[in-house]
This record gives C-alpha cells, structure tokens and sequence, in this order.
C-alpha cells in the first residue's frame, strides 16, 4: 500500500507548523538547504508521534529539486507540498534573492506538479510585501506567471539595472510567487489536485528576528505598532490557514492568495502607515 508523503521544503518555524496540522499519519520529508536544519525539525516532529525522513535541497537547482521529487515518489505518493523555503531582505543580494524566492519557487511548482496526486494540494509561503509592490503592467503579470522556468531570470524587468534594492528583490519575487501559483493552480488542476498562496505580515520566526534586529528593524516594530492587530503574528496561526487550504474544508479553493498580516496592508494603504 503506497504510503502518502507531505514534502515540506523549508524546515523553519512556519513550515513545521503547517506540517503539524496536515502530516499526521503520512510520511513527512523534510527539506532544508542545511542538513542541520532539517536533523532538528525531524527530533521535534518524530518526538511528537509524525513519520519523517530527511534531505538536503537547493531549491535553486534543478538538478536538486527533481533528485528531490525522486526522493519524495520512491517512499510513495505525493499528496501535500509546503513550500516554505526562502531568504530574506537582511540576509542576501537583490541576485540572490531572485535567484531562491522567484525562480527557485517556480522551479518547485513545476517539478512537483508533475507529481501531485489527485486530491493533492499545496501551499507557498510568499509575503505581504508582496502586496505593498507597486502595480504592474498586465504584460508583466502575465510574465511572471507564465515565462517558462528556465527563462524567468532572463526577463528584462528583473536584470540587475532594473532591480538593485533587496526589498524591491524581495517584494517582486513574494508577487510573483501569487502569480505564479494563480498560472499553476489551471494546470495542477488537471491533476485534481490545487494550489495556493499564503502572505504572512511578520511572524515571530528565526527569520523575523533577523529583520527587527536589522538595518530595517525600527520600520518593523512600527508596522507592528500601528496595524489593527497591534503584534506579531505565530506560526500556528499560518498553520491553522494552511490546514484549511490543504484540507477537504478546503476543495473549493485555488489559484488563490491569502494575506494575513494583523492588518498591516491595510493601514499601509489607508491608515497610519500609508506613505506620507
């Protein structure tokens, strides 16, 4: 009997989260860049009564994603995707944050849509940064979401002339990673299976704290000081989303984005926060 097997990309708080609420009774492969990362998330979960095994991964490679959807069909079938890997404004380049947040999320897209089981869902961990990005243009909409993979580094908008700031990196790889999930959910859906987008505003992780004790650190504590929900958001609270999009509750949706943030959008379009 093939066993189902939730492949969660990305090992940190939020990911081990979500797989808490959608691997019990599946094998769970954890997927980290770094073994030591992926070794501790599977003390926790297997301590806890989950199934897990572990793999590097280099979300950023191609040759590293197949061997891991290899890796994840050789134990059985593929029913759940949490993509959670990615870097930050404060840990690396405008070249490299393309490189893992946009191309490396388009990379695991298509890798495991060739794979996902009917039934199947997944979710990716963009960003409401995401939502504080300017409009694009139609035409570079329809790009993002359908350049083919190999392709999307080459696009003119996201050379190096063009993109020159980390947050403006970031905040363009976190709208297309929506896009892009919009574009996959057609032809996931001709699997049976679906697949949609979750932005957190700031949640207290590993990486949160990078940031509010960053060069950007002050304007952080600010969001959180003036949205509605005045704090930070946690993991278990993306969780609870995620089980829901993940889970038969959730059957109806797809293609589809999901900001929660305590409201910080909101006020940085229409409250305290909005540009002077």
């Amino acid at each position: 009997m093939s066993k189902d097997v939730i492949v969660l990309i990305g090992t940190g708080s939020i990911g081990q989260a979500i797989a808490r609420r959608v691997g019990a009774g599946k094998h769970v492969l954890l997927a980290d860049l770094r073994q030591e990362n992926a070794d501790a998330a599977a003390k926790t979960l297997s301590e806890a009564g989950f199934v897990v095994s572990t793999m590097c991964v280099d979300v950023a490679s191609p040759a590293s994603v197949q061997a891991l959807v290899r890796a994840a069909t050789a134990i059985g079938t593929v029913s759940g995707v949490i993509h959670a890997a990615g870097v930050s404004p404060s840990q690396a380049t405008p070249e490299v944050i393309l490189r893992v947040d946009l191309y490396g999320t388009a990379l695991v897209l298509d890798a495991f849509g060739e794979v996902i089981a009917p039934g199947g869902a997944a979710v990716v961990i963009a960003s409401q940064s995401g939502h504080r990005l300017g409009a694009l243009t139609a035409e570079q909409d329809a790009l993002l979401a359908t350049t083919p993979v190999e392709e999307l580094l080459a696009l003119p908008m996201l050379q190096p002339d063009r993109v020159q700031d980390p947050l403006h990196a970031y905040q363009l790889s976190k709208r297309a990673n929506a896009l892009r999930v919009m574009a996959e959910a057609v032809r996931w859906g001709k699997r049976g299976a679906r697949v949609n987008t979750i932005s957190p505003g700031i949640v207290i992780t590993p990486l949160a704290k990078d940031e509010l004790s960053g060069s950007r650190g002050e304007g952080y504590r600010r969001m959180l000081s003036l949205c509605p929900a005045k704090r930070a958001g946690t993991p278990d609270e993306i969780g609870n989303l995620a089980a829901l999009l993940m889970g038969p509750d959730g059957a109806f949706i797809t293609g589809s984005d999901f900001l929660i943030d305590g409201g910080v959008t909101a006020s940085y379009f229409y409250g305290e926060l909005a540009p002077k």
